[in-house]
């Protein structure tokens, strides 16, 4: 049964407890109900801004560049159900001042109909892609997968026939969370295959890259120049984009880094 908008508002206002409950997973007990209860079965990717990723002839099909959001586009192609959020839960949680709060998440799949009429609405495949792309104009980053707790908050399910792409800004992100909760939740998300982030010698340590761009707290400025924690990063590539110096580098070293993607999540989710 769907959720009403009072239960949802309740949510936004539990939103900046997120932390706290976050770090209460690290007690044993906690964290395995924890993930039993919100996170079961949960595969999450974030992709790279298109505009960070070097395209390269290896990587190209019929002349035309590969690039992250054509997983996402996939997805909205292949799917018989698409709904589209009148506003992001987290940015409104958390009374983003910086980003739009009127670019909310892409539902794909069957479940997708469950969801409450007065909080979004079904788009067709024209919409649903002219969705994404505007949420990336807003320099919004994708994140596509399998989400428990969207069925919980959203009061839908199965949770196999809804396939989340949320559209993700730095400072409100629920997965901000992410240095902050026990390592076995933290794993649930991932970055795209074959991505890698890397500081060049171009780094002057002017400290741009670490001043609350990075959701995961990936970035340090140690002895003046600019250091990754490569288990941290989820290579989303904004730390490439707002570099001054074009210091930091994302690669990625799959050439079939979007088919790898596609096949890593289509078991997961039912969206046909």
């Amino acid at each position: 049964m769907s959720r009403p908008v009072w239960f949802v508002k309740l949510v936004e206002r539990a939103f900046p407890l997120r932390f706290l409950a976050a770090r209460a997973t690290r007690l044993p007990l906690v964290g395995q109900l924890t993930e039993r209860w919100f996170f079961a079965g949960d595969d999450i990717v974030y992709l790279p801004l298109d505009r960070v990723v070097p395209v390269h002839e290896s990587v190209a099909v019929s002349g035309d560049m590969v690039l992250p959001s054509q997983v996402v586009e996939h997805f909205v192609e292949q799917a018989n159900f698409r709904w589209v959020m009148n506003f992001c839960l987290c940015r409104q949680g958390n009374d983003c001042q910086d980003y739009p709060t009127d670019l909310g998440c892409l539902f794909l799949g069957e479940a997708a109909q469950g969801i409450n009429p007065a909080m979004g609405r079904p788009v067709s495949q024209a919409e649903a892609l002219d969705h994404v792309r505007r949420c990336r104009e807003a320099g919004l980053v994708h994140m596509i997968g399998r989400n428990k707790l969207d069925t919980m908050w959203l009061g839908v399910g199965p949770g196999h026939k809804l396939l989340t792409i949320c559209n993700c800004c730095p400072c409100c992100c629920l997965w901000r969370i992410l240095p902050h909760v026990t390592p076995s939740i933290r794993d649930l998300v991932v970055r795209m295959p074959g991505v890698q982030v890397t500081v060049t010698d171009r780094c002057v340590g002017c400290g741009t890259c670490a001043q609350g761009l990075c959701f995961a707290d990936a970035i340090r400025i140690v002895a003046g120049c600019a250091v990754i924690s490569d288990a941290a990063c989820r290579g989303c590539g904004r730390c490439v984009a707002a570099c001054p110096q074009g210091a930091i580098d994302l690669t990625i070293a799959a050439d079939d880094f979007v088919a790898e993607t596609i096949a890593r999540l289509a078991p997961l989710v039912d969206v046909s």
